[in-house]
């Protein structure tokens, strides 16, 4: 609820998986309540599944990427031949931007 109460009027939100645990079930009028608001819950294979479409997005995310708009933080770089730790740094969720396996 407290996701919901920070949205102006017409609001979006959307939730990205459940790493802090599932959304608990509300009444679908507290979003005419609070304002008109839209919940929306996306997944990858829905917006990819499509060759045309997975083409399209990987375009557009190369283009911002290399137009320099944002910014990939490469935080920590593990040797190939320790990507089973680096595997366990991610479960552990002992990193924070991007992790990348260099050869």
């Amino acid at each position: 609820m407290g996701s919901l109460d920070c949205l102006q009027p017409r609001g979006l939100m959307v939730s990205f998986g459940n790493a802090s645990g599932a959304v608990p079930p509300f009444e679908l009028a507290t979003l005419s309540a609070k304002g008109s608001l839209y919940v929306t819950r996306p997944t990858l294979v829905t917006y990819t599944a499509k060759r045309d479409d997975l083409v399209a997005g990987a375009k557009d995310l190369f283009e911002v990427v290399s137009s320099g708009k944002v910014k990939i933080e490469i935080n920590h770089r593990h040797a190939l031949k320790d990507a089973a730790q680096a595997h366990r740094d991610l479960e552990a969720r002992k990193t924070t931007g991007s992790t990348i396996l260099v050869p």
